[in-house]
């Protein structure tokens, strides 16, 4: 659920719940003067969005916007399951708020964002240096997921053979019983046999359905016979969950970048929710591969420049 449902259903409530000040609707404080008091900007952003006391407001600490005359911060709202960020504008003697994004003409729109997220040691396809990154935050018992998932492994890898390459983040939702289990496990599979992970992703979004908590660990070690995994291993990685802490730097990361819901997508750093279909997506990449003609300003990595050190003067 987006954090304005529940915004949407907080409004239905008495008017003295959706108090800024506290659940009795009295005020004792003073109208809000000063954007750069943390109170004050609390004060005035509920009141603007109707965000009443169950709506949890973290604001964080005032720095640098690169925009001259402008301090900027981050508001995170949280109700329930729920969160969403948004960043505030505020000038330097705190009379005037702005909410949106500024831009760096001379940079991509989506540094920022393509910085947060890394691509090393995860799992991935396509071919290196490729002009198009796509990285999606996906869970395994998401049926939404499960739909994407076809679309990438499928139809973007038959036609982008060479100018696109997808990563693989773990995102499983705290509402879905087996999820992270089975990210710790596709986890585990990696880094035994990195290339025996996408026969995992591909096989468990097609048996979903099948897939409960109680028979996962069976039907992983199933799967994983036949496939170059060394089972004991592989078992052992799983009961001491070797890789959940990998699995939560994952999470870390996603949220950071502003996944709040699956399948999240970032094509060069463009943020995409929810599962899109194929003419969409399609059109998105060729729009990227030849903005990146020009640009070049995203992409893959490769690690094909080499730096070869000059000997020291003598």
């Amino acid at each position: 659920m987006m954090l304005s449902g529940a915004s949407a259903a907080l409004a239905q409530q008495s008017p003295g719940s959706l108090s800024p000040l506290g659940a009795s609707g009295e005020s004792e404080a003073a109208p809000a003067r000063n954007g750069l008091n943390k109170a004050d900007l609390e004060f005035y952003i509920r009141h603007l969005y109707v965000w009443g006391p169950k709506i949890t407001l973290q604001i964080g600490d005032f720095a640098p916007s690169g925009v001259e005359g402008l301090l900027q911060t981050k508001v995170r709202a949280s109700y329930q399951l729920a969160s969403e960020e948004r960043t505030f504008y505020v000038s330097k003697d705190g009379s005037h708020i702005l909410e949106g994004r500024t831009f760096d003409i001379g940079k991509n729109p989506f540094h920022e964002t393509i910085e947060k997220i890394t691509t090393t040691n995860q799992a991935s396809f396509g071919t290196p240096g490729a002009p198009v990154v796509i990285v999606v935050f996906s869970d395994f018992q998401c049926p939404y997921c499960a739909q994407e998932a076809k679309t990438l492994r499928g139809e973007v890898a038959k036609a982008y053979p060479e100018q696109v390459r997808v990563y693989f983040h773990d995102y499983p939702l705290p509402t879905h019983n087996w999820a992270k289990p089975a990210a710790i496990a596709g986890r585990c599979i990696f880094e035994q046999e990195p290339l025996a992970f996408w026969d995992y992703h591909d096989w468990i979004f097609e048996n979903q359905a099948n897939i409960t908590p109680a028979n996962l660990n069976d039907k992983v070690m199933e799967f994983a016979s036949g496939k170059g995994v060394d089972a004991l291993g592989l078992g052992g990685c799983i009961e001491r969950g070797d890789t959940a802490e990998a699995v939560e730097a994952s999470i870390r990361e996603g949220q950071s970048a502003g996944v709040t819901s699956t399948p999240t997508m970032f094509i060069n750093g463009r943020k995409l929710s929810g599962s899109l279909k194929w003419e969409q997506l399609k059109q998105i990449i060729d729009y990227e591969i030849e903005y990146q003609k020009v640009a070049k300003n995203a992409g893959d990595d490769c690690g094909c420049e080499i730096s070869v050190p000059f000997p020291a003067a003598q």
